[in-house]
C-alpha cells in the first residue's frame, strides 16, 4: 500500500511544528547554543519536505484531472 503525498506532507509539517516547539522551549540564556540550533534545523528540512510534498500532491491531483 502506498503513501499518499497529502499524508506524508501533513506528517513532515506536524513534526515540523513539533521540533519547532521544542526549540523555543530549549532557549535557555540565548537562542544561539547548539541545541536550539539544530532543533530549528530538523524543523527547517521538515517544513522544507513538506512543502515539497504538498506541492507534488497538486501536481499529481492536477494531472489525474486532465486525464
Amino acid at each position: 500500500m502506498r503513501t499518499s503525498p497529502l499524508f506524508m506532507a501533513s506528517l513532515y509539517f506536524g513534526m515540523g511544528v513539533v521540533f519547532t516547539y521544542i526549540a523555543t522551549q530549549s532557549v535557555e540564556d540565548t537562542v544561539w547554543n547548539f541545541m536550539t540550533i539544530l532543533l530549528a534545523f530538523f524543523a527547517t528540512l521538515d517544513f522544507v519536505v513538506s512543502f515539497r510534498l504538498f506541492k507534488m500532491h497538486f501536481k499529481l491531483k492536477k494531472s489525474k484531472k486532465k486525464e
